[in-house]
């Protein structure tokens, strides 16, 4: 299954054209409307501390790219742009679920018990939205700044066996962040552009802060086809209500953008 979802992953982006990989891609200059979509693949790994459940030990996350994958049971990332003369629009969703299986004395919450096996399921959603305004514009270099709202949710489902008996339990928990940010695109040559972003959030009103950075250089195939490489970093400090979820996810991304 996680063979077949990373191929299904990989055929994606082959198709239809990398995570907020929104803006990866070279932009279109001129007024009136202008449109791209980006299904994208970042290849991050994870590193932080999380306690998926209220009145449970904190746990320690180190994995690399190739950990998350074996536990993987579906990704999917997409990316919507959007300008109508200087105005600029954005959306950016990331879903990932993941399952965890633990063997005897391996789960801290549960503790050491022969016989004992558990499996943690957890289903992370994302969505970052936001709108701004181009403060430069000509036809080689383009700065954007930009504010909006990060959605975060997040779901854990613990099964317990021993022997022929399960109990399962499930909690789930999610807030809203304030973000601030900008985007800058520079056009090399006709066909070769690199593009770099950043933004800021948090402020205490959802997590203690998050923030995040992409930088891509992008090759233009025709008017509408783009392909994009380079390296996200996507950081958030949030504890509240017995709940923690202070990650890192970084990796190189690589998307394929169609414009219209």
């Amino acid at each position: 299954m996680r063979t077949t979802t990373a191929i299904l992953i990989v055929s994606m982006l082959g198709s239809a054209g990398a995570a907020n990989a929104g803006e990866l891609p070279a932009d279109h200059g001129g007024q009136g409307w202008a449109f791209q979509v980006t299904p994208y693949l970042w290849a991050a790994g994870l590193e932080g501390d999380i306690s998926p459940f209220r009145r449970a030990p904190t746990l320690a996350v180190d994995k690399s790219f190739s950990d998350v994958l074996d536990h993987l049971n579906f990704g999917g990332f997409v990316d919507i742009w959007g300008r109508y003369d200087r105005y600029v629009f954005s959306g950016d969703l990331m879903y990932v679920n993941t399952t965890d299986s633990h063997a005897v004395g391996s789960l801290p919450m549960v503790g050491a018990t022969p016989g004992l096996s558990a499996d943690v399921d957890t289903a992370q959603f994302t969505a970052t939205l936001k709108a701004g305004y181009r403060v430069y514009d000509d036809s080689d270099f383009t700065v954007d700044l930009l504010g909006g709202i990060r959605i975060w949710h997040v779901s854990n489902d613990l099964t317990v066996r021993y022997g022929g008996f399960s109990r399962s339990y499930g909690e789930d928990f999610g807030w809203v962040d304030p973000v601030v940010g900008f985007r800058t695109f520079y056009r090399v040559t006709p066909n070769l552009s690199f593009q770099a972003q950043a933004d800021l959030g948090g402020f205490g009103a959802g997590s203690k802060h998050t923030w995040q950075a992409l930088a891509t250089a992008n090759y233009v195939f025709n008017d509408n086809l783009s392909v994009s490489a380079g390296y996200k970093i996507l950081d958030v400090d949030y504890d509240s209500g017995g709940h923690i979820f202070d990650t890192t996810l970084k990796g190189p991304v690589i998307g394929l953008t169609y414009r219209f």
